[in-house]
């Protein structure tokens, strides 16, 4: 036996398995790849075009003008900017929490021993399937000065009924309400996920340690639910930082620009006013607030790999 044969056997065996992962790996990819396709055409194209358009003044009509940081510094000096981006923090501040402790509870219900279980989940998750435009739609017919379910409850009950579009305060909150009732079926749904993974064990030893339901509640259902909370804790803030849908429909942005988000804000300047160079600077805006403080939890997550 030759040492060319000798060496010649350990290369044809390595041979086989190498081709088989590069087989492997191309299957792969081939599986991804419309799904790639599909997001670069529809997904990074759109922000590497609204990111170049950020850069020049623009109506929609003629060739664009490049003005560089321009439509970046006036936002700096753009009294409503200030006012949709605290409009936004402040929704995003208010909205985030209780959706995330009423999924919870919810959840917790929902997961203990209920009578007609199935249906209350339906009813709480059917917002889910309901489109923002129908779901605003739906709002406007409870929240209307004149019309409007809640109002007319008032008056038959001797109150005064509430200026919802009239008064900025009141229609913020509606939109803050209208927004909570959309989501909160969406995290109950994951934390329910996250709580029937949860061995029934742990709360049978807790309890036969003495353990009362707020101890349980602290000591096992919330450690063990981290994963599920930084998930919705991020999708939440996320979904807060681009609403759109319930604030156009329900008020515009008004009155005023009293609810005005960096969303409506946007859609104003690109599209109502067609200054298309200045909506997409506020877009490009929201997505880097959205990418940091994604990155910020990222970062500061102790519950995204593991459970402690």
């Amino acid at each position: 036996m030759t040492v060319a044969s000798v060496r010649g056997r350990p290369v044809a065996s390595t041979r086989r398995p190498r081709r088989a992962r590069v087989q492997e790996a191309l299957t792969g990819y081939g599986f991804i790849a419309p799904n790639m396709l599909l997001m670069g055409l529809f997904l990074f194209v759109p922000i590497v075009f609204a990111v170049q358009l950020s850069f020049t003044s623009s109506r929609g009509f003629g060739d664009p003008e490049w003005v560089g940081l321009a439509n970046y510094a006036r936002m700096v000096g753009d009294p409503v900017f200030w006012q949709s981006l605290g409009n936004t923090l402040l929704f995003t501040l208010i909205t985030v929490p209780v959706e995330l402790l009423g999924g919870l509870g919810l959840a917790v219900l929902l997961n203990s021993v209920l009578p007609a279980k199935g249906v209350f989940r339906t009813i709480i998750v059917l917002p889910l399937v309901i489109s923002g435009v129908a779901s605003g739609m739906i709002a406007v017919t409870i929240f209307s000065e004149g019309s409007g379910i809640i109002n007319k409850a008032l008056t038959s009950l001797g109150a005064a009924p509430i200026a919802w579009q009239s008064d900025g305060t009141a229609a913020f909150v509606s939109v803050m309400v209208t927004a909570i009732w959309l989501r909160i079926g969406f995290n109950m749904v994951i934390y329910l996920a996250g709580l029937q993974s949860v061995s029934p064990e742990l709360y049978e030893a807790a309890r036969l340690d003495g353990a009362g339901r707020w101890q349980l509640f602290r000591s096992i259902t919330a450690p063990l639910v981290g994963p599920s909370t930084f998930f919705l804790l991020i999708m939440n803030v996320i979904a807060s930082f681009q609403v759109f849908d319930i604030v156009f429909v329900m008020t515009g942005g008004g009155p005023g620009f009293s609810t005005s988000v960096l969303g409506t804000y946007a859609y104003r300047n690109g599209f109502q006013i067609r200054e298309q160079g200045y909506g997409a600077a506020l877009g490009v805006v929201i997505l880097l607030l959205t990418l940091v403080f994604t990155y910020l939890q990222w970062r500061t997550s102790r519950s995204r790999d593991t459970v402690e």
